[in-house]
């Protein structure tokens, strides 16, 4: 999931990767072999050259006036992405949040594997979460060593988070996905994600304030 080449490459093209694979393997369960930037343009209100753009980040080439082999490019874009292995992972905070993402099945076929969670409330440690099993967070450190953990999804109140991420540190992991506001002080080495919900809702909300929810007649 964290190459180093992917770092380089423009964000919005990654994150429209994701879009395209789910169309993708759409295609290829109604039969679908072949496929093109065209067919894919159009069904995403997208420009042709832009798919092609995007795709051509994978290191995958279509063939003119034929496209791409759909299995072939699904291989491609889950290979740059890293989905194609296993990828384990500590979740921190086994609250409201926390406990959505142990509960969604989508990680499994992304090849992430959350293996522990880990928490402070007596009441949550030595149960499980979706399957998830909870653990007390100071066992954290012992049981991370030689583990081959590389994410630590941290959903832990603010106060906690760099905490937190120092052990996940400790632990050798590559990359954080940092639920929190806060901005982590960690090692230049590890590549950190941050998802800012109340920016993304800021986005949200202002777009709503701008158009009317619905239209004259209905007023």
């Amino acid at each position: 999931m964290f190459t180093q080449s992917a770092k380089s490459f423009p964000i919005p093209s990654i994150q429209r990767l994701p879009v395209y694979l789910r169309f993708l393997k759409e295609q290829r369960n109604r039969g679908n072999t072949l496929i093109s930037c065209t067919q894919i343009a159009e069904e995403f209100g997208q420009l042709s050259v832009q798919v092609r753009k995007d795709l051509s980040i994978t290191g995958i080439s279509g063939r003119p006036k034929v496209g791409y082999r759909t299995n072939e490019l699904i291989d491609a874009i889950e290979g740059f992405l890293g989905w194609n292995r296993e990828i384990k992972a500590f979740l921190i905070g086994a609250g409201s949040l926390g406990s959505a993402i142990l509960g969604y099945a989508g990680f499994v076929e992304h090849g992430l594997r959350i293996v522990a969670a880990f928490d402070i409330d007596p009441v949550k440690i030595g149960n499980s979460i979706h399957r998830c099993p909870v653990f007390d967070l100071r066992q954290m450190y012992g049981m991370g060593q030689n583990a081959g953990i590389e994410i630590g999804i941290l959903t832990v109140p603010s106060v906690a988070a760099q905490e937190a991420a120092n052990i996940l540190v400790q632990i050798g992991v590559q990359g954080i996905w940092n639920y929190t506001p806060i901005r982590l002080d960690i090692p230049q080495e590890i590549i950190c994600e941050e998802v800012k919900l109340s920016a993304s809702f800021a986005v949200l909300s202002s777009r709503l304030k701008k158009s009317p929810v619905f239209p004259d007649e209905y007023v």
